[in-house]
């Protein structure tokens, strides 16, 4: 196991640098000059020469890379073009919210999804089948912003319990920030509890009707303590799968939210950079968020491997 997770180690590392690279000469390639944007179109030859000077645009491009990886690794992301501040200072509060926004929707889908998947197999061509079956439909259909939309209207205009479009300070006020966030991890985490209700379910009925389970029956094990102890353990490793690739995407759907209900992350901030050719900004935020992805990914191939240690080899 301690081989396996230097591998992963190893692995995500030489992703990230690969990533930074691309996420680099992607900003190169890229028409349009930061250094025009700053200054305008009114800017002497001087000006631009100094700035590009000071920017440290006058480098080649392997060093400028070079010389952003080595601050990336030390903390140093860069001068903002526009804001003229320490990326870190800029974008340290919004990641922290957008960060905590995608670790609170996680765990409201785990926490609801895995017991309801397994209550839903209970219900099986009974009854209460198709009632189930047109909900996780439903909600599987219902985006985010718009479950974002009805919130607002509901808990924040009617209700009271959050206002919409004024976040509190998190230092000054924690218990209103995280409400509010609560409210945000609900919005995201809707559509993706239906998923993995729907995926953890149909995994359960196909573990069931495989030759293992009906010879443990056979041999007087009722069927509940079969479903707990050998069904939901292989049912699990697909699932986790889902999830670790649900948590890599959760801060895409979560920059949507932010929107919505005026939670002041990175979303508005990144699209804000790009169109002002914020190089640095961007530049820095594309580059955690793959970090963060990456690392979803791989975290969820170790937690399969502690399921399942066939999956080591």
């Amino acid at each position: 196991m301690i081989k396996t997770l230097f591998k992963r180690i190893g692995m995500l590392a030489v992703t990230m640098l690969l990533v930074s690279f691309l996420t680099f000469l992607a900003f190169e390639l890229v028409s349009g000059d930061p250094v025009q944007t700053i200054l305008g179109i009114d800017a002497t030859e001087a000006q631009a020469a100094a700035l590009r000077q000071q920017l440290g645009l006058d480098l080649p491009f392997l060093s400028r890379y070079l010389r952003w990886l080595g601050g990336f690794f030390s903390g140093d992301l860069g001068i903002s073009y526009s804001y003229r501040q320490p990326v870190w200072d800029l974008i340290g509060g919004k990641l922290t919210l957008t960060l905590a926004l995608s670790l609170m929707s996680f765990v409201l889908i785990t926490a609801v999804s895995i017991p309801l998947g397994v209550f839903s197999y209970r219900l099986e061509g009974g009854f209460w089948d198709w009632p189930r079956t047109f909900l996780n439909q439903f909600f599987m259909a219902v985006p985010p912003f718009f479950t974002g939309i009805l919130v607002s209207w509901c808990f924040g205009i009617i209700l009271r319990f959050f206002t919409p479009g004024d976040f509190p300070d998190i230092g000054t006020y924690p218990a209103a920030a995280l409400r509010h966030l609560f409210f945000g991890a609900l919005c995201v985490s809707i559509p993706r509890i239906a998923m993995t209700v729907r995926m953890l379910r149909a995994t359960v009925i196909s573990e069931m009707n495989k030759a293992y389970v009906r010879t443990a029956i056979s041999r007087g094990n009722d069927r509940r303590s079969v479903l707990v102890r050998h069904v939901l353990k292989n049912s699990m490793v697909p699932t986790v799968t889902f999830l670790g690739q649900t948590l890599a995407e959760l801060v895409g759907a979560g920059i949507v939210v932010e929107q919505v209900l005026g939670i002041p992350g990175l979303g508005r901030f990144l699209v804000l950079s790009i169109s002002h050719r914020d190089y640095p900004v961007v530049q820095a935020i594309v580059v955690i968020l793959a970090f963060w992805v990456c690392l979803a990914g791989a975290t969820a191939d170790l937690v399969n491997q502690c399921i399942d240690p066939r999956l080591r080899t």
